[in-house]
C-alpha cells in the first residue's frame, strides 16, 4: 500500500453546496468562498449566483465532462503554486454522478491537500424522508438511456436487496418506472422526490405500478431522486411446495457451469417466477433432485 504525506503546497477544498434552498450553505462553505482564489463548477451560472448571494469574492472557471481533463492539468498548475481553490457541482456534494472525481484523485497524487466541506446531498436527505431502510443502501446514480447498459442498471436495481437510491431526469421518469414494473418490481414500495429543499418541494410514495400510472399523465418537472424498497429474500413469496425444487434445479445448473443470467432466466421460464425472485433464487441450491 502507498502512503502518501501531504506537501505544503496548495488546498484543494470539495465544497457541498445546497440542493435548492441557498441558506442550506454550511458556515464552514462561506468561510471557504472567502479564502479561495478560485471556484471550478459544474455550471458557473449557477454556482455564481450563489457565490453572489453570501458575497463571495471568488473567480469562477467551468469544469464539466466535456472539459474535465484540461482543466484539472490547469486546477494542478493552481496548486502547485500554492494557491487555494475550491470544487463544487450544480448542487450538493461534488463527485457524486458530477464531474470532480479526477480532478481530486490528481490533486491527491499530487500530494496536495484535499479539505471536504460536507454539506448538502440529494442521498441522504432522500433517504431521510424516505421512511426506508438506510442502515444499508445501493446508490445507483442515473440510469442509462438505452442498451445493455440499461438492462444491466436495470437488473442490479432491481435485484438488491438493499434499499435503492438513484436520480432520474424529469422527462424519462414514467419510463423507468414501467421499466421497473416490466422487470417484476411493480408492487414494491418508491418514494419520489422531486425538488427537495425548494418551494415546490414533493415527496410522494406509493407502489411502482401506481407511481407509474400517476407520473404517465403528469408532466413532472424539477430535480428528482428516487428511493425504492430492495428486493425481498430469495424465495419470498415462493410457493413452498417448490421452493427446494428451485434449489435443486439451481444447484445442477451451477455443476453444469451455467451462468447467474441463464439460471435466472431458466427460472423464470420453467417456474413463473419475477425477474428479481428468479435472480435471488439463483443464488441458492439445495440438494433435492431437479426433475
Amino acid at each position: 500500500m502507498r502512503w502518501r504525506v501531504m506537501s505544503r503546497g496548495g488546498t484543494l477544498f470539495v465544497v457541498a453546496t445546497p440542493i435548492g434552498n441557498l441558506d442550506d450553505l454550511s458556515r464552514r462553505g462561506s468561510e471557504v468562498f472567502a479564502m479561495i482564489t478560485v471556484c471550478y463548477a459544474e455550471d458557473t451560472r449557477r454556482t455564481g449566483r450563489l457565490l453572489s448571494h453570501i458575497g463571495a469574492p471568488a473567480s469562477l472557471r467551468s469544469l464539466h465532462r466535456h472539459n474535465e481533463q484540461a482543466r484539472v492539468k490547469e486546477a494542478i498548475s493552481r496548486l502547485d503554486a500554492g494557491e487555494r481553490i475550491a470544487l463544487v457541482s450544480d448542487a450538493g456534494t461534488p463527485a457524486i454522478s458530477d464531474p470532480g472525481r479526477r480532478l481530486v484523485a490528481a490533486a491527491l497524487e499530487a500530494g496536495h491537500a484535499v479539505i471536504p466541506i460536507p454539506g448538502p446531498s440529494a442521498v441522504p436527505t432522500a433517504l431521510s424522508a424516505s421512511g426506508m431502510p438506510a442502515d444499508r443502501f445501493l446508490f445507483a446514480g442515473f440510469p442509462p438511456r438505452k442498451g445493455q447498459a440499461r438492462n444491466e442498471w436495470l437488473e442490479a436495481a432491481v435485484s438488491s436487496p438493499h434499499t435503492v437510491v438513484a436520480f432520474e431526469a424529469p422527462g424519462r421518469l414514467s419510463r423507468l418506472l414501467d421499466d421497473l414494473g416490466l422487470r417484476g418490481a411493480g408492487e414494491r414500495e418508491m418514494v419520489v422526490c422531486r425538488e427537495l429543499t425548494k418551494m415546490h418541494e414533493e415527496i410522494r410514495r406509493g407502489a411502482i405500478r401506481e407511481l407509474a400510472t400517476v407520473y404517465r399523465e403528469e408532466t413532472v418537472k424539477g430535480e428528482v431522486t428516487l428511493v425504492m424498497e430492495g428486493a425481498p429474500a430469495a424465495g419470498q413469496g415462493m410457493n413452498p411446495d417448490i421452493r427446494e425444487v428451485v434449489k435443486a434445479c439451481v444447484k445442477k445448473m451451477e455443476s453444469e457451469g451455467r451462468t447467474r443470467r441463464e439460471i435466472s432466466e431458466t427460472l423464470r421460464d420453467r417456474f413463473g417466477l419475477a425477474r428479481n425472485e428468479a435472480y435471488r433464487a439463483s443464488l441458492e441450491s439445495g440438494d433435492t433432485p431437479c426433475e
